[in-house]
């Protein structure tokens, strides 16, 4: 409570001179604004969102990235079976409505479909790694919904979407290296801009995209995973 206080007490203050410091609403000053949407289309990103997270601030998004693997590696900590717990195999029987498995398999199509979308054409339309990621975690769980347990475990293998997370994670910083090697500062541009509004432009802003929506769509496979298998597969020994 001591350590929060001190914490939160510093954030306050900080957050009171910085509100402090603001220019008022609605006014003409708006010096982000200038700067990020030339900038945006100078680099051929039609979304300027994109922009901000993967070229203007791409160092910002490579910490969220870190923040990310960082919580799910404390999730799967906090919720490892116990001394006094063991783990079973998940119910397989359960009554499902024929009408709720037809339309949660329907969905998953689509879903999936949207996720990707929304991953690859996160530089030239809202969405991106982020926002697809999630997307295509929350599709796989439609197995769930208009399933069993045992199914969506058989669908998702632990580790195999452990490796894919480490490996966004990794390759996000791979692209950062290499804009070291390339362009002098990490997370600099490596390919060319392309024509702006078109799927092959932004320079390596796709790629970034897609590093990160592998990273958060395993990374919330495994998180959720963890929650599951706490609820429904860990059972405490049986005593005496």
């Amino acid at each position: 409570m001591v350590l929060f206080i001190i914490g939160g007490g510093c954030v306050a203050a900080m957050l009171v001179l910085v509100f402090l410091d603001m220019p008022a609403f609605g006014g003409k000053h708006h010096p982000y604004r200038d700067h990020a949407i030339p900038a945006a289309v100078q680099h051929g990103t039609a979304n300027v969102v994109s922009a901000v997270n993967f070229d203007q601030r791409g160092i910002d998004t490579f910490g969220e990235e870190t923040i990310m693997l960082g919580s799910v590696v404390g999730v799967a900590v906090l919720l490892r079976p116990g001394e006094h717990e063991h783990e079973e195999e998940g119910p397989a029987t359960g009554r499902v409505l024929d009408s709720t498995r037809l339309a949660a398999y329907l969905v998953l199509a689509v879903t999936m479909i949207v996720g990707l979308d929304v991953v690859l054409h996160g530089a030239i339309t809202p969405g991106g790694g982020f926002q697809g990621g999630v997307v295509l975690a929350t599709g796989a769980h439609l197995l769930y919904v208009g399933g069993r347990y045992p199914a969506l475990r058989r669908v998702t293998p632990e580790p195999v979407y452990e490796a894919g997370e480490a490996f966004g994670a990794a390759a996000f910083a791979g692209l950062g290296l290499a804009g070291i090697a390339v362009g002098g500062a990490f997370l600099a541009n490596l390919l060319p801009n392309g024509t702006f509004g078109q799927l092959f432009s932004a320079g390596s802003v796709p790629l970034l995209s897609i590093a990160v929506g592998i990273e958060v769509a395993c990374g919330t496979v495994v998180l959720l995973a963890q929650f599951l298998r706490q609820e429904l597969a860990i059972r405490p020994n049986e005593s005496g």
